[in-house]
Order: C-alpha cells, then structure tokens, then sequence
C-alpha cells in the first residue's frame, strides 16, 4: 500500500483494493493504522462519475527520507529528499573530482556527506539509504561501475564500499538513467509509453523508456549513445575506440574546440568572460557567450547541434519514440542547439517516423536527477521490504 501511494500519489480506497487485491473493509483498516501512526492522512477528494466525491490518502511527508548523491566528473551535488519529494536539505554542491581511486574520493565525499546530515535536523532512524548516480558502465544488479573507481576495496562492489563507508543500504545507477526516471514520474514522459531522454553533459547519454518503464538493458548498459561509432577514422575517444560521437557532441569536445580556438587566436568573447583563464571554458560559459551574440560560439553550438541531431535520428529510426527529451548543460542552449539539430533530424530522418516525434527541452531543472535517484532509492527501499516479508 504505501509502494502504490509513494509511485501513484493520492488513491481511493477503491484504486488501493485494486492493486493490492484485498477487500475494501482491510483497506480501510489498515489506513486507520496507518493515520494514527502519522504516516499517511487524508488529502482532497477524487472524481466521481455519479455520487459522493471518494476521499484520496497519501503518504505525509517526512515518513523516510533518502540521501541523493548526483557524481559528476568534476563535481558532486547531494541533497536530503523525502518520500514526498520534498527536499528537506538544500542541494549542497562539492568540487569532488571523480577518480578512478576509491579512497581518496570516499575520504573527501563522506565529510560532506556527514555535513549534510547533520545540516538536515531530522530523525536520523528515517534515513533509509543512499541512492547514487554517476557516469559510466553500472551494472545496478551488482552495484558495479566498469568506468571509474575501479580500484577494488577488499575485493567489494563499488556498491559494498558505499555502503561500508555510509553505513546504508546503497543504490547506485547511470546518470541518465536517473534523468529518464525524473521525467517518467515528473516531467514530460509522464502518461508515455515511449520516450527518449538524451543526457547532453560533459558525456552524451540515452535513457530509454519503453512501454511506460525505464530499461536497462541485460547488463544496465542501455543507452551508451555517446560511443556510437560516428566519424570514419575519427579522434580517438577516452572509451579506447575512434570517432565515437562524443568526440564531436559533447561538452567536453565543445570545451575542447573553444579552447583550441581562443589559442589559435579565434575573436570571442569567451576569452573576456573566462578571464583569459582558457582552461575554465566550460559549457555554461560558451552558452553565455551566444546569448551575448558571440558569433563564434554560435557556431560552436550549431556544430555540436548537428551532429547531435544526426545522432538523433538514427534513434528515432531505431525506436520511433513519441518524444525525445533532451537534459543536461547542453540543453540550456536552447535554439542554438535545438535549430541545427531540428534541421540535421530532416535532413537524415525518414519523415514518417519524424512527424510522429516530438522534440522538446526538459523543464525540471538541475535538481532533476537527484529527484530520479530519490525515486530509484526509495521504490527500491518499498521492494526491499515486500521482498523481506514474502521470504519469511
């Protein structure tokens, strides 16, 4: 019961004997258990074709809380969220650089992890686990990432180290993954079967929902879009293969490229707005630079804005999605990327399958992932306890 309220939000009494297939009288007892122990209250009233409005119950807030921790390559976001969404920390970003060392990273995370506990004033027995994205090949099964901190601690998972460290059950999942998951629950996806959510970061990544759910693939590998071959003899990638995608649309390749030319002596308005400081261009400052009319990083946008949406239709293709979301740094560029990518998509496109797809930005913000991994943690914490009960 609590599973249905914390995934579909306020029910009937009727909608809660539908999915746990038990009479409406138990029903209505065990909400009265659960009312009285303050863990579920009644809010609103639903539709009703005919007579009396049915009253809806919900989850209240602050029942059990779970800590986000959103990894990136050069930084590390983590907040507090409880099973109401509500983020009951504020989102406390770190310049925590991910390594390929375990040690050296949990030495510096787990301080800042103990600081945000102790920043939350909460009741700590409510703290069910610790939900984790990050970049890379994560196997969710075995809590494994084959990308970064590889370094085995006493031969355990890298999610068995987490754990050890924090003390917590851990969940740990690709980055986009958790961006597909946001967008199912809260975003565009929600009420679609099939949908596309491109992840444009440092990396570029696919979150691919299928017949209303987030797939994994066999291993946890779906969605490597970034390591499409794509460039005939092109640049060789980090993954150890040549002309993958990445090494012509990513954030990384478009930093790259405004670097090689500020050094080249290229005019732009990014060298002013770095500070001469070349190696502080990121992606945020390139798209500042656009919006100023900086015609240099423009076309930098309108590049890396083609090639993506080259990529992109080979998916729609592949999966003929009604949406393709497009997430992450990248995104925020907003027409100088969505124009030159719209255009790429009807140039390689069958326009069949274009037509039926839309392409739209996503609206949920830069707290979205940690809202997909406080999504992915706690249903993961219900299905713990449903399994726990069936086993005895």
């Amino acid at each position: 019961m609590l599973q249905h309220l914390y995934t579909k939000g306020p029910s009937s009494i009727s909608a809660l004997c539908d999915t746990i297939g038990i009479s409406a009288p138990t029903v209505f007892k065990m909400l009265g258990e659960l009312t009285r122990e303050k863990i579920v209250e009644k809010r609103g009233v639903g539709e009703s074709i005919g007579g009396r409005k049915p009253d809806l119950f919900r989850l209240q807030k602050n029942v059990i809380y779970v800590i986000c921790i959103d990894i990136e390559l050069f930084k590390t976001s983590m907040a507090i969220v409880d099973n109401n969404n509500h983020f009951v920390t504020p989102v406390k970003t770190v310049s925590v650089t991910l390594s390929r060392n375990r040690k050296a990273f949990f030495e510096t995370l787990l301080e800042h992890i103990r600081e945000l506990i102790a920043s939350a004033n909460i009741d700590e027995t409510r703290l069910v686990g610790c939900s984790v994205g990050m970049p890379g090949l994560i196997d969710p099964e075995t809590g494994e990432n084959y990308s970064y901190l590889l370094d085995e601690t006493d031969g355990l998972t890298l999610r068995e180290a987490f754990e050890q460290q924090i003390g917590l059950p851990v969940v740990i999942q690709n980055d986009v993954k958790g961006s597909a998951l946001a967008e199912l629950r809260y975003g565009h996806a929600i009420g679609r079967k099939n949908v596309l959510v491109i992840l444009m970061d440092w990396g570029i990544g696919l979150g691919i929902i299928m017949d209303g759910k987030v797939q994994h693939g066999s291993s946890g590998f779906s969605g490597e879009m970034g390591h499409m071959p794509f460039v005939e003899n092109g640049e060789l990638c980090y993954c150890g293969k040549y002309g993958c995608l990445e090494t012509v649309a990513s954030g990384m390749t478009l930093s790259k490229m405004a670097r090689e030319g500020i050094l080249s002596g290229q005019n732009s308005i990014i060298n002013d707005l770095s500070n001469k400081e070349i190696y502080r261009i990121e992606t945020e400052l390139i798209i500042r630079a656009a919006n100023k009319g900086d015609q240099y990083s423009i076309q930098l946008l309108s590049n890396i804005g083609t090639n993506l949406g080259k990529g992109i239709s080979i998916l729609i293709q592949l999966f003929n999605p009604e949406m393709v979301i497009l997430s992450g740094k990248i995104a925020a560029a907003r027409q100088y990327i969505t124009l030159p990518m719209q255009q790429a998509i009807n140039t390689y496109c069958m326009t069949q399958i274009r037509e039926k797809t839309q392409i739209i930005s996503s609206e949920l913000g830069d707290e979205s992932r940690l809202l997909g991994y406080a999504a992915a943690g706690i249903t993961w914490f219900f299905e713990a306890m449903i399994a726990d009960v069936k086993d005895r």
